[in-house]
């Protein structure tokens, strides 16, 4: 099995960036392969440009975009690992989603009046952070549409199967080692629990 890790954060000594790796050994310990799409080192493009809206005239991927496509396209699970900013995915990841997982490679033309899923049969599965605690985030609804319109609408419009979205909130720069250690094998249990036969 491959996963696909789709990292969006600028820091290499981020959380993020420790659950990734942490993620990449639990998954390549059980014999899968991992490959880590780090967005920021990357240094890849949010900004959708215009030839790339899908137009009845037709509509050309940037050539960033179509290698990002061509590198995770045999992925099994896309994993998703960033933190919350405005209790949203950074525009880095966003901007991921939109030009490559648009037209082309996570849906099809319209069919039947809705768009073709393309990626049926693959799984996706996100851990993300906030220095809100997650009981702030639920309260304030910010829980919920977050799931809504990233997890369940890219996975409904691609044709993903949600795995889980771990959470970890309440995590500052006063945060105890022993707790970050401890969601980091959290991390390992995860894909112990998900992938470990």
């Amino acid at each position: 099995m491959k996963h696909a890790v789709i990292l969006g954060h600028p820091s290499p000594q981020s959380f993020a960036h420790s659950v990734a790796g942490a993620y990449r050994n639990a998954v390549t310990t059980l014999g899968h392969q991992a490959i880590v799409r780090d967005l920021y080192a990357l240094d890849f493009d949010p900004c959708l440009r215009s030839e790339e809206i899908p137009r009845p005239a037709g509509f050309s991927p940037a050539a960033g975009v179509q290698a990002e496509r061509a590198a995770i396209a045999d992925a099994d699970v896309f994993v998703f690992v960033y933190p919350l900013w405005f209790n949203a995915p950074p525009a880095i990841v966003s901007g991921y989603v939109q030009r490559v997982f648009g037209m082309g490679f996570g849906y099809g033309p319209i069919h039947e009046g809705g768009n073709e899923p393309l990626l049926r049969g693959k799984r996706m599965l996100s851990f993300t952070s906030s220095g809100s605690s997650s009981e702030w985030l639920k309260s304030e609804g910010a829980w919920s549409a977050l799931t809504t319109l990233f997890d369940h609408h890219v996975a409904d419009v691609c044709g993903l199967s949600v795995l889980d979205h771990v959470h970890v909130g309440g995590l500052t720069s006063q945060t105890p080692p022993a707790f970050v250690e401890a969601q980091l094998a959290n991390v390992t249990a995860v894909v112990n629990r998900l992938f470990k036969r």
